[in-house]
């Protein structure tokens, strides 16, 4: 199933539905979130305007400009579009977010990713080009890097 919600503005806190019931989250902010559950797979494009927090599987792309979550366990195959993201499970596919990525310990990225700012947590594991904006070479282009990432280590192999 896919949960949506949208907040009060005269209220911090929200009801997201689960499989266990109901839980109450705090709200950050008035935006609408899309929740795709642990045993829903969703095939072919998906889009929102709001968040998007992945528990289970999308095939297709993805996009949104808000903030997209891909929780540990939950698999992205599929390109993805966002304002933001947080990665802890696997994404195969290229990723272009607008401001900031985060890899978390448990993250499998396997593509292309382009963001302004990377935080990669040991463990996490890349396959792929990262191109960061912001770095020029004397030609003028923009300089990108092949990353590799050895797992259970803090070392980061740049070639």
């Amino acid at each position: 199933m896919i949960f949506q919600k949208a907040s009060s503005k005269n209220t911090e806190e929200s009801t997201l539905a689960t499989e266990g019931g109901y839980r109450d989250e705090p709200q950050q902010n008035d935006e609408v979130e899309t929740v795709v559950g642990p045993s829903v797979n969703v095939e072919g494009d998906f889009a929102s305007e709001g968040n998007i927090i992945v528990k289970g599987t999308v095939a297709g792309s993805v996009h949104t400009s808000r903030h997209l979550s891909v929780e540990a366990g939950a698999k992205v195959l599929a390109n993805v579009r966002s304002g933001s993201a947080t990665i802890a499970g696997e994404v195969r596919g290229n990723m272009k977010v607008k401001e900031s990525i985060e890899l978390t310990s448990t993250a499998r990225v396997l593509g292309d990713i382009e963001a302004k700012i990377l935080v990669v947590e040991a463990g996490a594991l890349v396959s792929g080009k990262i191109n960061m904006p912001g770095l020029e070479t004397s030609e003028g282009k923009v300089r990108s890097a092949r990353v590799s990432a050895a797992k259970k280590t803090d070392e980061t192999v740049v070639a």
